[in-house]
């Protein structure tokens, strides 16, 4: 069992890796180029629909373009209001991490549009209403922590391209590194539990929320992944799960709309505390979104293959 939850953990890991590596190298290059500054330049003019002022947009650009850190190291490095700040992290918790999360989605066999669409779209549409909604936090935003920015990357002065692209490569290696050392133990446990069928502990566990969401047990593996450690991280086990436990194509989109929503829910919620925020009101958005958005899909999406269902065959009709 070991052996096989091994091999698969490895070829999990490659797959994996052919992805990360060239997108972390790429976007650790664009970081040293005018290229980010030049999207929250044009982006700042839409800031103001949202509640933002214009320099918001670099820690935006730079949280979906790099990651959730990436983000908040850039807010930390601004003066902005509580509201500001708690619409910063809404939108980020929603859209971070665009290019890999989005990239793993396709290797589970998702469109890539469809993706974006919901995570830019439910990022939007958020900050709109508390901007709508929310009248109040105009005071200046106290961050809970000393800032430690790990990702101001955009403007710093660059020390010739071979060092940028040894830089890159390395980010990228690290990543690969750090998928190994998670994807592999997972992969060897979740094997130790589909052969001792402990799984069915999970999908019993996860029955409410699948039932809920409308979607079979067969994807409790999947929502348990995502949930836990995020789409990211997460993916070998979903593409596992996928091959393994025969998911259907409907019930894979609704579980990772749902997820897109709202992963990594402990991780990506606590994070946000060094802004200083309540982070409670920030879960419970991001859990009602996930839960509307996904009933609403699969109720209509239900609706529509019984009205296909019910439709006489055309060949027939003459």
């Amino acid at each position: 069992m070991l052996k096989r939850g091994l091999l698969s953990g490895l070829r999990t890991t490659w797959t994996l890796s052919k992805v990360i590596f060239p997108i972390t190298l790429f976007v650790t290059i664009l970081g040293y180029t005018p290229v980010l500054d030049w999207l929250a330049t044009f982006i700042a003019p839409l800031m103001n629909v949202i509640g933002l002022s214009g320099e918001a947009a670099i820690p935006l650009v730079i949280g979906n373009a790099l990651n959730l850190y990436a983000g908040i190291g850039a807010i930390l490095s601004l003066d902005l209001t509580v509201k500001e700040v708690f619409i910063l992290a809404i939108m980020l918790s929603f859209s971070h991490n665009l290019f890999i999360e989005s990239a793993v989605a396709a290797k589970v066999g998702l469109r890539i549009s469809i993706i974006l669409a919901v995570r830019i779209g439910l990022a939007l549409v958020s900050a709109f209403i508390i901007n709508l909604v929310w009248q109040g936090g105009g005071e200046q935003a106290v961050y809970g922590f000393s800032s430690g920015s790990e990702a101001a990357v955009v403007g710093a002065e660059s020390t010739g391209w071979l060092s940028i692209i040894g830089e890159g490569v390395t980010a990228g290696l690290m990543g690969i590194l750090q998928l190994a050392l998670i994807v592999i133990p997972l992969m060897m446990i979740v094997q130790i539990m589909r052969e001792k069928n402990w799984l069915k502990l999970i999908a019993t566990s996860l029955s409410p929320l699948t039932k809920l969401i409308g979607v079979e047990k067969n994807t409790s593996i999947t929502l348990a992944s995502g949930l836990s450690i995020g789409l990211a991280y997460g993916a070998g086990v979903m593409i596992d799960a996928v091959k393994e436990d025969k998911v259907k194509k409907k019930d894979l989109y609704i579980v990772f709309i749902f997820l897109v929503a709202c992963h990594a829910v402990v991780e990506d919620t606590l994070v946000f505390l060094i802004l200083g925020i309540p982070v409670w009101p920030l879960l419970l958005i991001r859990l009602a979104a996930a839960l509307l958005l996904t009933i609403v899909i699969s109720r209509v999406w239900n609706q529509y293959d019984r009205k296909r269902m019910k439709q006489p065959d055309e060949s027939y009709v003459h």
